[in-house]
């Protein structure tokens, strides 16, 4: 069992210095909830999200460990397969009328699930070919922010689909890259 309550984080926001490897449970650890687990490479708990409501919902939240709220997902009523993501601050939530931290759109054209912006900065998953849960997450330009694919064994057994081993790259900020990958769940209706 991986540790409960690891030693605390100081901020909400990491980002990285060095290539970083996490697992994803596409599992809650809720008993009859969606959701997925995040474990890092020591296998400890880092991220959740468990929605409690029913496959679809209009609104997820991405936590850390002890359940404090990261992000809030919420689908746009008005925008056919658009998402909003709104960052939490350590003193409050947030409100409606805040901007939202990032944007989603979803597409229906070739590999390119979805495309995103982050303030000015835009980035888009893509499906890998041939591997239903595969994606990577990549920059305007091309840049390979995160890579998901599916996970095997140290002895090279392959696991279940909803185990992912998610690589990504130095200076990303690991809650904006879970919020994305909580997006891209959501979209395939997997969360």
């Amino acid at each position: 069992m991986a540790k409960i309550f690891p030693q605390e984080s100081t901020s909400s926001e990491c980002i990285n210095s060095e290539r970083e490897t996490y697992t994803l449970w596409m599992k809650s650890l809720v008993l009859h909830s969606n959701g997925c687990t995040v474990y890092d490479s020591n296998g400890d708990i880092v991220y959740r999200v468990d929605n409690y409501d029913r496959k679809g919902t209009r609104e997820v939240n991405l936590m850390d460990l002890r359940g404090k709220v990261l992000c809030t997902i919420k689908k746009r009523l008005l925008a056919i397969g658009s998402w909003e993501g709104h960052r939490y601050c350590s003193n409050s939530s947030y409100t409606s009328q805040e901007q939202p931290w990032f944007q989603v759109k979803r597409c229906n054209t070739g590999k390119v699930a979805c495309q995103i912006k982050v303030g000015c900065q835009k980035y888009c998953i893509v499906r890998i070919s041939g591997k239903a849960a595969a994606f990577k997450i990549v920059t305007k330009d091309g840049h390979i922010v995160a890579e998901a694919k599916q996970k095997h064994s140290p002895s090279g057994v392959v696991l279940s689909n909803d185990v992912l081993t998610l690589d990504m790259a130095a200076g990303t900020d690991h809650s904006l890259i879970m919020a994305l990958v909580t997006v891209y769940g959501l979209i395939c209706g997997i969360m």
